[in-house]
C-alpha cells in the first residue's frame, strides 16, 4: 500500500507513481530470456585488425583530428572504492595476528608489500611515529595502518570514490586513477585546438573532492602535454533509481518505514552520456588506466578505434545523404551489399519481398542510428560481459553485449552457446552519437527496456530483490550500430581489489 508520505518521496526523487506501479509490476512478470544466436567470434562478428589496418586507422584517426573532429572521454567513475578494500574491512572485524593468517590471506599479503603502493608515502608522512619501513613493525601495527588508510582520521579511502584513489607512482609524484584518465585523454583526445574533453559521471557527495584534486593536479597535467582540459561532471539522475521489493515482491521499507531506492545500474548513465554535445565519445571505467610507460597500447588502439568509427561514419553518412536524393534499386542493393559486408548484418527475408519505397524507408531507418565501436579481449578468465549474436522479435539478428544473467542457463542449447564464447568486455567503445545532418540523436530511443534483470540482494540483513535497468553498452545500447573489434589483453588492467595495484601493469618502470 503506498501512502501520502511515500508520494512525497517519489515527487523529490522525479519518480511517477506510474512508473512505481510498473517497477512493482515487473518483479512479478519478470524479463523474457532473449534469443542468444551464438557467441560472436572473430570473423564471425569480431573484427581482427591487422597492424597495417591498425596503422591506416590511426592515421585516419589523426587527420581527422586536424579537420575539425572533436572527441572527448566518457568515465562511469561514481564506484565508491570501498569495494576494494573488502578485505581490509573484514580484517577490521576481526584484528587477530597476521601470523596467525596464512601467508596468501590478502591482508597479508597487503602489509607484507606495503611499500609497493603508490599511496606508501601518503601512510609514512600520516603515521610518521611508525617505521613503515620495516615489515615486523608493520605486522604488529596492521589494524593501525589499516584504520588511517580507510578512516576519517586518515586517507579516508574508504569514502572516496576509486577515482581518487592513488593508484601509480612515479619519479616526483602520485595520481589518483582520475588523473591517469586526463593524462590518457591527452594522449589521444585532444582536438585541433589541444583542448580535451573528459566527462566523468560521479556521485553527489564526492563532487567537492573529484574537483579539488583537478584543481590541484589538472596544471600538471596540462604543461606536461601541451593541451588544455575541460573537465565536466555529472550525477546518476534520482529518477532512475529502481524499487527494491520483498522476497514475495511486496515495497521493502526500512527500518523507519520508508520505500527502499537503489541505483539502477549503470544503465541509466544513458541520459548522462545523452546529454553530451561531442563528435565521437570514447567510454572507459574509472579503474581501466596503467602508468604512462604502459601506455602506448592503449593509445594506438584508441586511435585506431577512432579512425575505424569515422572512416566508417563517412560512408553511412554519404549512403544516407544518397538516399535523400535518389530511390532505385541499384542504391538499395549497394547499401545492402555495404549492410553485410562492413556491418556484419543479413537483412531479414522480409526486405526482399519490400517494395522499392518500403526498401527504402527501411535502410533510412536502419542507417539513422547511433553508432559504436566496442572493444573485446580474448577471455583468460575476467569477470565480464561478452560479444553475442542476438535475434530480436522481428527476426533481426544483431550484435549485443551481455551480461551471463541474460542468458537463460536453464536451457543447455542456450549455456553451450556461453560456453562456447572467446572473448568478454573490457568496456572499451567509442561512439558516434549525431546524426549526418550533425544533429545529435536522442539516445532514449534506442534502448531496449526488456533487457533488464532482477538479481537478489540484502539490506541489513534482510532479504531483497532489486531491479537493474538496461546495462549503458547493454541494453541501453541495443538499437545502436554495433561492431565488435579485437583488442589485446595489455588494454585492459582493472583494480577491483586493492592488491590488484601490485600487479606490474600498476607498478612503476
Amino acid at each position: 500500500m503506498i501512502d501520502t508520505t511515500d508520494i512525497e518521496l517519489l515527487k523529490s526523487k522525479g519518480i511517477a507513481k506510474e512508473v512505481l506501479d510498473a517497477q512493482i509490476k515487473r518483479f512479478s512478470s519478470g524479463f523474457k530470456p532473449l534469443n542468444v544466436l551464438r557467441p560472436a567470434l572473430v570473423d564471425d562478428g569480431i573484427i581482427r585488425l591487422n597492424s597495417r589496418q591498425t596503422e591506416d586507422y590511426v592515421a585516419i584517426f589523426t587527420s581527422q583530428l586536424e579537420a575539425g573532429v572533436y572527441p572527448a572521454k566518457f568515465v562511469p567513475a561514481s564506484g565508491a572504492a570501498s569495494r576494494m578494500f573488502k578485505d581490509l574491512y573484514a580484517y577490521l572485524d576481526n584484528p587477530v595476528p597476521l601470523t596467525t593468517l596464512p601467508e596468501t590471506a590478502p591482508v597479508v599479503k597487503f602489509i607484507k608489500e606495503l611499500p609497493r603502493f603508490a599511496f606508501f608515502p601518503l601512510l609514512e608522512r600520516g603515521l610518521s611515529s611508525y617505521n613503515l619501513n620495516d615489515v615486523e613493525v608493520r605486522k604488529s601495527q596492521a589494524a593501525n595502518i589499516i584504520s588511517w588508510l580507510l578512516g576519517k582520521e586518515g586517507l579516508n579511502y574508504g569514502f572516496l570514490p576509486k577515482g581518487l584513489v592513488h593508484f601509480h607512482s612515479y619519479k616526483d609524484t602520485i595520481r589518483t586513477a582520475m588523473e591517469e584518465h586526463l593524462a590518457e585523454g591527452a594522449s589521444y583526445a585532444a582536438n585541433a585546438d589541444k583542448v580535451v574533453r573528459v566527462h566523468f559521471t560521479i556521485s553527489p557527495e564526492h563532487e567537492e573532492f573529484f574537483k579539488k584534486q583537478v584543481l590541484n593536479e589538472g596544471p600538471a597535467i596540462e604543461k606536461m602535454y601541451g593541451i588544455k582540459l575541460e573537465v565536466s561532471f555529472s550525477f546518476q539522475k534520482p529518477h532512475s533509481d529502481t524499487i527494491a521489493v520483498t522476497p514475495d515482491n511486496k515495497p521493502f521499507r526500512d527500518e523507519k518505514g520508508q520505500l527502499l531506492f537503489r541505483p539502477g545500474g549503470h544503465g541509466a548513465l544513458i541520459e548522462n552520456l545523452n546529454e553530451q554535445n561531442s563528435d565521437i565519445i570514447f567510454i572507459k571505467n574509472i579503474d581501466n588506466v596503467v602508468p604512462k610507460h604502459l601506455l602506448d597500447t592503449t593509445i594506438k588502439y584508441k586511435k585506431a578505434f577512432g579512425g575505424l568509427l569515422l572512416d566508417l561514419r563517412s560512408k553511412l553518412f554519404s549512403f544516407q545523404e544518397r538516399l535523400d536524393l535518389a530511390k532505385d534499386d541499384k542504391l538499395i542493393d549497394e547499401v545492402r551489399d555495404f549492410i553485410k559486408k562492413e556491418l556484419f548484418v543479413l537483412l531479414t527475408d522480409d526486405f526482399n519481398s519490400m517494395s522499392l519505397e518500403d526498401k527504402h524507408g527501411y535502410l533510412k531507418a536502419f542507417l539513422n542510428r547511433p553508432f559504436r565501436i566496442c572493444g573485446m579481449v580474448n577471455n583468460e578468465g575476467e569477470p565480464g560481459g561478452g560479444p553475442f549474436w542476438v535475434k530480436g522479435d522481428k527476426g533481426q539478428e544483431s550484435l549485443q553485449i551481455l551480461e551471463s544473467s541474460q542468458i537463460d542457463m536453464s536451457q543447455p542449447a542456450q549455456a553451450k552457446i556461453l560456453e562456447a564464447s572467446t572473448h568478454f568486455n573490457p568496456v572499451d567503445l567509442v561512439c558516434s552519437i549525431k546524426n549526418y545532418k550533425g544533429e545529435k540523436f536522442d539516445l532514449m530511443q534506442y534502448t531496449d527496456p526488456e533487457t533488464g534483470f532482477i538479481s537478489e540482494k540484502s539490506y541489513n540483513g534482510r532479504a531483497l530483490k532489486a531491479l537493474e535497468l538496461p546495462g549503458l553498452w547493454n541494453g541501453a545500447m541495443a538499437d545502436w550500430i554495433t561492431l565488435f573489434v579485437e583488442v589485446p589483453i595489455e588494454t585492459f588492467n582493472p583494480v577491483k581489489s586493492v592488491n590488484d595495484l601490485l600487479r606490474k601493469q600498476h607498478q612503476p618502470e
